[in-house]
């Protein structure tokens, strides 16, 4: 198939990559100039310096696979590919969007004739590898037109990736994914943050890990990264204790407020990542004074 991959990122260009090795024709376009020259070079990529020079190059109907930053940078190349589209070309948002605006993405494509869907897509930079997880929302023959894109990108044709709904859902679906990883993560950082404190026990944390990744109830992907960098880093000196966050987990959390369904694990591994951006906290020095007023427990000065 022909593919036009439209953002020429780590992950666009890997993906790309992954279709080329696949035996489909996939050009690109990234608004960088960098990002085009690092694309050929890495990966053989015929790119175009614009998007009207990228869908001209695409025989009808066309498929164009978004990989760039969720919010007005997906609405604004949209737009930019609205007059450049014909009717039954399909548009992918395989980038971290807000369900709520791929549903509303997807009207405006519909009415002008055209295919939007959403795919939530997880494998980060492993996925050129080992493939990446694919969560699709949307029209269903449109889906199964692009089987066989999909069945290149995962990490086998029948496994890892599916339609999971309309419209929205493959969003939806990538969204609750990586509220579930922001659980997992802060559980393991606490677990070995414990154990790193124990000072009296000693314990090799790089072993621990390697430990737990054979035979353990706790194994995962995750703890396989965790056990890499451990490895490399037990100290994981040189490292800021600051965690930023793309926006799903919040998603998430508003997501399960407005549904009444109670998720505190999310929650506080959001709240967590919040916290860890305070450098100087106000609420902490409140707590500090507060212990001091009503028990006189007293107050350490900076």
């Amino acid at each position: 198939m022909d593919i036009g991959m439209i953002g020429l990122g780590r992950m666009g260009a890997n993906m790309a990559a992954r279709l080329k090795r696949g035996g489909h024709r996939v050009a690109g376009f990234d608004p960088g100039a960098a990002a085009r020259q690092a694309a050929s070079e890495a990966h053989g990529l015929e790119t175009f310096d614009s998007l009207a020079a990228l869908v001209a190059a695409q025989p009808a109907p066309r498929t164009l696979w978004l990989m760039v930053p969720a919010g007005a940078v997906v609405d604004a190349t949209l737009e930019a590919l609205g007059p450049l589209l014909q009717a039954g070309d399909v548009v992918v948002d395989g980038g971290n969007s807000n369900y709520q605006d791929s549903q509303r993405r997807a009207t405006r494509c519909r009415e002008a004739g055209v295919h939007f869907l959403d795919c939530g897509t997880s494998g980060g930079v492993w996925g050129l590898a080992e493939g990446y997880s694919l969560m699709v929302g949307g029209d269903a023959q449109a889906c199964e037109r692009l089987r066989p894109l999909f069945e290149t990108l995962a990490p086998a044709p029948e496994r890892g990736w599916g339609r999971v709904g309309p419209s929205g859902a493959g969003h939806f679906a990538k969204m609750i994914h990586n509220g579930i990883e922001y659980g997992m993560m802060q559980a393991y950082a606490e677990g070995f943050a414990i154990m790193q404190r124990k000072e009296s026990l000693a314990l090799d944390l790089p072993q621990v890990a390697e430990i737990w990744r054979h035979g353990s109830v706790v194994r995962s992907w995750l703890l396989d990264l965790a056990a890499d960098a451990l490895q490399d880093n037990p100290a994981l000196d040189g490292i800021a204790p600051f965690v930023a966050d793309s926006g799903e987990g919040r998603w998430t959390v508003a997501e399960a407020i407005e549904l009444d369904v109670a998720a505190p694990v999310i929650t506080l591994s959001l709240l967590e990542r919040l916290r860890s951006r305070e450098k100087d906290s106000f609420a902490d020095k409140m707590l500090a004074a507060l212990r001091d007023r009503f028990g006189g427990h007293g107050v350490k000065r900076e």
